[in-house]
């Protein structure tokens, strides 16, 4: 894009989850960038079963996990072009070498997590407190909020409700950290399925940056959550290593 720097935003990688038959997704009304939520003791906590009570460790990434992430990217890459009517992640975004140095950009950072369980990587986060100014306006920026990108659970451990829970991990973390009051995502713009996704999660839809082209930007679809409507029992999967 024309004198804007390319962000680590532009792919948010999510791979979505079926909502189970019956299942009515949440909704939220009167949803307001500038409100502030109201943090409530009556918001939605899920009953657990088997498996939200599995916890996993969670750590921040180090340098020598760079090749793993790019695993599990290519993994998720592989697998949208053969099982969803999406081009997410068709091909590298601007190209290969950019899209490898915000993967190191994350790490080198401190803002990529890592999520194990005893003997195998179960997924990767991450999350940081700025969004661009490119997608979100100075009223939402000054905002406090957490932005995610690059969520991914490995095929081995998709259907347990693992990235729906990092989402409120992540928002639960920020809203400790620095009082975010928003969890933030920009979507891939042709990706309907995980829009609904996101949806379902409780998101709303802000609105979907317009662009020249569609790979100019093509993760431009704005979706937000208050963390006030978090689930903190999922939150609690994980264990973050000190």
């Amino acid at each position: 894009m024309t004198g804007t720097a390319p962000s680590e935003e532009a792919h948010v990688l999510t791979l979505p989850r079926r909502t189970p038959a019956g299942t009515r997704p949440s909704r939220l009304v009167n949803l307001r960038t500038r409100a502030r939520p109201q943090r409530s003791a009556g918001m939605h906590q899920p009953a657990s079963n088997g498996a939200m009570e599995t916890t996993y460790r969670i750590r921040r990434a180090g340098p020598d996990d760079m090749e793993a992430v790019l695993r599990l990217y290519g993994s998720a890459a592989d697998w949208l072009q053969k099982e969803k009517d999406t081009n997410q992640w068709a091909r590298p975004w601007p190209d290969r070498a950019a899209m490898n140095a915000r993967v190191a950009k994350g790490i080198s950072d401190g803002l990529t997590w890592m999520v194990e369980d005893a003997s195998a990587l179960v997924g990767t986060i991450t999350c940081r407190e700025r969004g661009t100014d490119y997608l979100w306006t100075p009223d939402e920026l000054r905002d406090p909020a957490v932005y995610v990108s690059r969520l991914i659970v490995s095929r081995g451990h998709a259907g347990q409700g693992i990235g729906a829970a990092l989402i409120d991990w992540a928002a639960d973390r920020a809203a400790r950290e620095w009082q975010a009051n928003w969890i933030r995502v920009d979507v891939w713009t042709t990706n309907a399925g995980l829009h609904e996704y996101y949806k379902n999660q409780g998101f709303t839809h802000l609105r979907t940056k317009q662009v020249a082209t569609e790979w100019e930007y093509p993760s431009a679809a704005l979706f937000q959550k208050p963390t006030a409507d978090i689930n903190r029992v999922a939150a609690a999967r994980f264990k973050e290593a000190r």
